[in-house]
This record gives C-alpha cells, sequence and structure tokens, in this order.
C-alpha cells in the first residue's frame, strides 16, 4: 500500500471524491442488487457438469416427453385403512387436477397400497428451468388445497415427489435475502458495539459493508444476464453472510491500526495515511489470499461449485475496495468523535500492551513446546472425529430441519408403497437393443415396474421404478446397479437419468472436487503466504497449524452433527466448502498476526516481535473471529440441515482458529522455532533482543531490505 495511494484516500480534498464516487455507485447499483435473488438457477441438473451421464440423459428426454415435466405426488394416508369414501375423493381430486395450470401430461392415480392404508396420486407439473422452482410453493398449496378440501376426518393429506419437496426448499429460500441480511446485520451491531464499546463507531464499518454488498450483487447481476454466470440459492446465500463478515473484518483492522496511529499522530490525515500504509499491505493480502482460494473452485466439476467462486471471488473484491478507500474516507471526514466515549487522543497510553493478549503471551512465553505440542495433541484428537462425519449425502426426510409436508409425504410413500412411481429412472438406449436392456432390466436388476420401450427414431426411452426415497443410498445402489447392467449390453450407446441418478452424479463430482481443490487452495495459500512473508519455513508452518485446525472444526462438528444434533449425515460438499472458508479466511488472521509479528521482528527480534504482535493484534483477531463465526453461523436459521452444518462448522472453526490456533499455537510455535521461522530471509540473523537490551537489532542487517 503505497503513501501515494493512502494520501489519495484520506487527503484532505479528496477524501471527498472518493466519497462521491461511492455515492453515484451506490445510485447505480441499488436497483440492480435487488434482483439478484430472482435470477437463481436452483435445478438439480444445472448444479452438474455437461460430462455427467445424467445430463446427457437430461437433454435427450426432450426427444420423448416434456424433460422440464416433474411429478407432484399427492399422499392419502388413514392409518385404520382407506375407505371407499376415501377412494372417491381422490379419484374426484385427480379429476381436478386435471384442470390445474402447468399440468404438462395425465394424471395418473389415485393407486392404493397392497396395506390398504394410502393412496398416491401422480400429476405432472412444467416448471419452468429457470425462473419455474420460486413458483413451485404456490403450484403445491394449490394441489394441496384441492386434496384437503372436504376430506374426511382422519385422513390425511400431503404432497410430495420432486414438486413437493422443491416447494419445500424454495420456501426455505424464500426471503434468504431478507432473513441473513438482518440476521447478520442483527449480530454484527452488536458486536460491533461490545468491541468498539461506543454507540457510533460501529455505524462506519457496517455501511462500507453494506455498500460493498450492495455493489457486488449489482455487479453479479450483470454478470448472470450477459455473461452467464450462474447463481443458485447456495451462493446467494453465503456471499451475503461472506461480504458482511469479511468486509467487517477487514474493518477490524484498519480501525485498530488507525486508533494506535491516532494516538501517535496529532493531524488524522497523517493517522490514517499511516494506518493505511501498514494495515492496508495485511489487508490486501488477505483479501487477495481469499480471492484466490474462492477462484481455486472453478476446478470443480460441479458447475454450482464452480459458479460459488467467481461469485464469492466477486464480493471478497468489493469488500476490499469498500474498506480501502470507503471506509478510511468516512473515518478521517468524522474525526476523532466517532470513537466517543473513549477518543483514542494524541499522546494517550496504547492499551494492548498491557492488555488480556499480552498477559498470554507472557504465559507462553516461559513454556512455548510444552504449550504448541499440547495444543497440536488436542486438536489431532479433535480431528479424530472425521471418521464419524457421514459426508455421503442427504435423504429427503435428513435434509430439512424439521418435518414439512414432502418429507411426511416420502415416509408415507416408503411405508406403504413397494416403489417409487412417480420418480422413476430414465434410461436411453439404442432403439435395436431396446427389447433386450427391458428383459434385463426385469431379470437382472429386479425391478418390477419396467415400462415397455417408447421408441423415437433411433433411440427408445425406458422407465423403471425404485423402491423407496429417490435421495436414499437404496436408490443410489439401485441406479448403480442398472448403469452396470446396461453398459455391460454391447451396442445399447445407454444413458441413465432421472432424479436419483441426478444425484448420485452430483456427490460422485463433489468427491472428485474435494480431491482436486483441496489440495489446489493449499498450494496456493502457500504459494501466498511465500511471498508476503519472504520466507519458506514461516508458510509451511503455517500451512500446518490450518490444516490441523480444519481437521479438528470438522471433526469435532462430526461428532456434534450426530451425537448433539442428531442429524442423519452431511452433505458431500460439505468438507469442500468448510475447507476453503477455513483455509481461505483462516489465513486473513494469519496474515494479520505475522505481518505484525514480521514488523516487529526487524526491530526488537523474533521472540519479542511474537509477542509484541500477538499484545498488538490479539484483541482484533478475536474481535473480527467473533463477527465472522457469527455471520457464518446466521445461515443455521435457515430450515436446511446443509446450510446449517456449513454454518456451524465453519463458525467453529474460526473461533478455534482465532482464539486457539493463532494467539496459542502460532505464538508458541514463533517463539520456540525463533528466527528460524524466516529462512531463508535477511529476518532469519535478526538476533532475539534480550528485555535489557537497547539496541535495536536491524542494526544488523547490512541492507534495509528485509
Amino acid at each position: 500500500m503505497t503513501r501515494t495511494f493512502a494520501n489519495v484516500v484520506c487527503g484532505r480534498r479528496s477524501k471527498y471524491v472518493v466519497l462521491a464516487i461511492w455515492v453515484l455507485v451506490i445510485i447505480g447499483a441499488g436497483p440492480l442488487a435487488g434482483k439478484l435473488s430472482g435470477v437463481q438457477d436452483n435445478q438439480a441438473t444445472s448444479w452438474l457438469p455437461h460430462s455427467a451421464e445424467s445430463t446427457k440423459a437430461y437433454a435427450e428426454l426432450s426427444t420423448f416427453t416434456d424433460r422440464d415435466s416433474f411429478p407432484a405426488i399427492i399422499a392419502y394416508e388413514r392409518t385404520s385403512g382407506i375407505t371407499q369414501a376415501d377412494v372417491a375423493k381422490a379419484k374426484h381430486d385427480a379429476k381436478s387436477f386435471s384442470a390445474i395450470d402447468g399440468l404438462s401430461g395425465h394424471v395418473a392415480g389415485p393407486f392404493k397400497s397392497t396395506d390398504g392404508q394410502a393412496l398416491q396420486t401422480i400429476v405432472p407439473i412444467h416448471v419452468d428451468p429457470k425462473s419455474g422452482w420460486n413458483d413451485l410453493p404456490d403450484v403445491a398449496k394449490s394441489l394441496e388445497n384441492t386434496a384437503t378440501s372436504g376430506a374426511s376426518s382422519g385422513l390425511s393429506v400431503r404432497v410430495g415427489g420432486p414438486v413437493g419437496l422443491g416447494a419445500d426448499q424454495a420456501l426455505a429460500f424464500s426471503g434468504i435475502d431478507g432473513t441473513l441480511l438482518f440476521s447478520t446485520v442483527g449480530i454484527v451491531i452488536i458486536l460491533l458495539l461490545l468491541t468498539y464499546r461506543s454507540p457510533t463507531l460501529w455505524i462506519l464499518p457496517l455501511l462500507s459493508s453494506g455498500v460493498a454488498l450492495t455493489a457486488a450483487q449489482a455487479f453479479i447481476y450483470l454478470l448472470v444476464k450477459h455473461a452467464g454466470l450462474t447463481v443458485n440459492g447456495q451462493s446467494y446465500g453465503i456471499l451475503t453472510v461472506l461480504v458482511i463478515g469479511a468486509g467487517t473484518d477487514y474493518a477490524l483492522l484498519l480501525v485498530a491500526r488507525y486508533r494506535e496511529e491516532l494516538r501517535r499522530h496529532e493531524d488524522k490525515h497523517e493517522a490514517m495515511a499511516l494506518a493505511l500504509h501498514r494495515a492496508g499491505p495485511a489487508i490486501g493480502a488477505s483479501g487477495s489470499t481469499v480471492i484466490l482460494g474462492m477462484l481455486c473452485l472453478l476446478a470443480a466439476e460441479m458447475n454450482s461449485t464452480k459458479g460459488m467462486g467467481p461469485v464469492l471471488a466477486l464480493g471478497i473484491v468489493f469488500a476490499l475496495l469498500s474498506m480501502l478507500t470507503l471506509l478510511p474516507a468516512l473515518l478521517v471526514t468524522v474525526g476523532r468523535w466517532i470513537f466517543w466515549p473513549r477518543r483514542p487522543g494524541f499522546g494517550t497510553p496504547e492499551p494492548t500492551a498491557t492488555g488480556v493478549w499480552a498477559k498470554v503471551g507472557g504465559f507462553i512465553k516461559g513454556r512455548p513446546r510444552k504449550v504448541w505440542v499440547t495444543t497440536a495433541l488436542i486438536l489431532a484428537i479433535g480431528s479424530l472425529g472425521l471418521f464419524k462425519l457421514d459426508a455421503t449425502g442427504l435423504s429427503t426426510a435428513e435434509s430439512f430441519i424439521g418435518e414439512p409436508d414432502s418429507v411426511k409425504a416420502s415416509k408415507t410413500i416408503d411405508t406403504h408403497f413397494a416403489s417409487n412411481a412417480g420418480d422413476p429412472v430414465y434410461v436411453m438406449v439404442n432403439a435395436d437393443t431396446a427389447t433386450k436392456t427391458a428383459a434385463a432390466l426385469k431379470s437382472d436388476a429386479g425391478l418390477s415396474q419396467v415400462s415397455p420401450p417408447r421408441t423415437k427414431g433411433d433411440r427408445a426411452l425406458i422407465t423403471a421404478s425404485v423402491s423407496g426415497d429417490a435421495y436414499s443410498p437404496h436408490a443410489f445402489d439401485t441406479v448403480k446397479q442398472v448403469r452396470s447392467i446396461v453398459h455391460g449390453i454391447p451396442g445399447t450407446g445407454a444413458l441413465v437419468g432421472g432424479t436419483s441418478a441426478t444425484t448420485l452424479d452430483i456427490e460422485d463430482a463433489s468427491h472428485r472436487d474435494n480431491l482436486v481443490i483441496i489440495p489446489l487452495t493449499l498450494l496456493v495459500v502457500l504459494l501466498v503466504l511465500g511471498l508476503l512473508l519472504r520466507a519458506l519455513v514461516a508458510p509451511v508452518v503455517l500451512i500446518a497449524t490450518v490444516v490441523l485446525s480444519f481437521g479438528a472444526a470438522l471433526g469435532i462438528s462430526g461428532l456434534i452433527f450426530h451425537y448433539l444434533f442428531g442429524f442423519g449425515g452431511a452433505d458431500s460438499s460439505l468438507p469442500l466448502f468448510v475447507f476453503v472458508f477455513l483455509v481461505a479466511l483462516g489465513i486473513d488472521y494469519n496474515i494479520f498476526l505475522m505481518t505484525r509479528v514480521r514488523e516487529e521482528t526487524i526491530k526488537s527480534g523474533t521472540r519479542r516481535g511474537a509477542l509484541i504482535g500477538l499484545a498488538a493484534t490479539g484483541g482484533v483477531i478475536t474481535s473480527a473471529g467473533l463477527v465472522l463465526a457469527a455471520t457464518f453461523a446466521v445461515l443455521a436459521t435457515l430450515p436446511l440441515v446443509a446450510f446449517a452444518e456449513i454454518g456451524f462448522a465453519v463458525a467453529f472453526g474460526v473461533l478455534l482458529d482465532t482464539i486457539i490456533v493463532r494467539a496459542v499455537l502460532v505464538t508458541a510455535l514463533n517463539l520456540d522455532i525463533g528466527s528460524r521461522i524466516w529462512w531463508p530471509s535477511k529476518l532469519s540473523r535478526i538476533p532475539d533482543r534480550r528485555d535489557d537490551d537497547p539496541g535495536r537489532p536491524e542494526q544488523v542487517l547490512e541492507s534495509a531490505e528485509v
């Protein structure tokens, strides 16, 4: 961060130009930002790569039927036994469903279960691939109103199938922008009030974060409309949390350094210029690391993960721009009074020198090896919980916190019917092999409901029902078996698709992405740390602490998910998302701490510099960690297990990283390794200054370039 740039941002006159530019940005971005939630694409097939077999099957399905047609399954249940009146009611409902808007085929049923306790009617609904999913709650409600109207006492009616599940998911995501935004803002305000102990200072960081989020949403919306970028409910929700959380973190670091400089300089403009000059590189490096970490997601096979990379990277870009330009301009415009009642007056003492983290450093100083070995051992034990983390996907019943109608309908169908006729597996084969393929599916796969082949041109479609939930491991095993059979028949050119096949391909692609992106992210972060710290030992040590922190966070979270929350498993993408967020964001705190330690090492040597760095940054890093953890924890307000797990694991991991790993483990390692941690740079040759030595170790350097 050059002094020229810093002087422009907070200059006596130029600061008003900076503010004017941001006002123009908000005027233009505001209307566009509000449109982003309306262009989400939450189709399962849009999450997959074009190379996935189910994606190819989906593309070919339009030859035989409306590929954008999805069944709503109306499940009727009377545990004492379905009556003739119930059957008559269901038949009357089926005729009424035939007049519903969006019907894309013949209404099938009602079908009675063999135990006589349930009925199911299948209603095919056309769903627009881009916007129709947002309409599903209204469609499901209309079907439910028809089915429940006039139903006799004791007959339960639920809307399930892909339409019912999609409706409940859409309801969970509806208002996500408002829910997440207001919850996040409320938590950030409370934490900033506690951190700054000022009734006014919190306004400027939060205002700057809000401006960054609005600008990012507007820019991303333009990319969705004109450049084909995909945004789904997952990336949209995380964008809000990430921008506000990370932006507030950067604000905390800048404000803390500005407050230090205000005690050393009477002129607020000079104080801010020095704060930007000294803290700006750490903030810029931290943000750049997060951006590069997010862009590593472009290597994903999953389209949803690949699309999330640039969305979140752009969010951090605007957070950086806002915190390095808008916030400094606002702070110097309002002056010292914004810190009231704890104004940092010129010449007043710096409180961090005798604060809590200075005392923690004093405790570690006498026993650094014992501290880091003990801490590392505890974290390693926590990592053993990874063996209990079942990240193999979630069934319909396991996907929600609570039990919405689609889950109840799924349980009714699984309990009373041998197969899920409303959500079949689609098999496309060459027409001349269709009869042989259908026979093999009946005999070898043991599938009882295999349709006669429908032929168009040189291709044929066969449908086969699977038993149980379409999102269950049993359904995935059935798809694997079907694929093994049809691909083993010469000349079929077979493609297997459908809900179960699509979900299986998502699981497989997510597993591949875990193996590729996690090491790629580690390599990128290692290179960034090497360039920033100009050393080899320090980056390797820091990466090792990051990996240990991630393992402990995810392992302990897995135990909590299983034994405390009672979740049935975890989404297959959980390890990857938690890793990317914890590494990319956790490295922020490494950078905040180690850049300050490096700065102090030049003056006092590594061991003394480590203690000064901890005392100076411990408070701001802890505050930043609390803010970021709280913002990610807001994801748990959504009634979806996948979001709750991401929110909890990242929040817990951030707290573990800031309070234990960064403050205790890294500081103890710095003290134990000493100047060798900077090898091979010239800093590794700076001797540690004794407490009674007034000399300055930088005098041993032959060059000021370190």
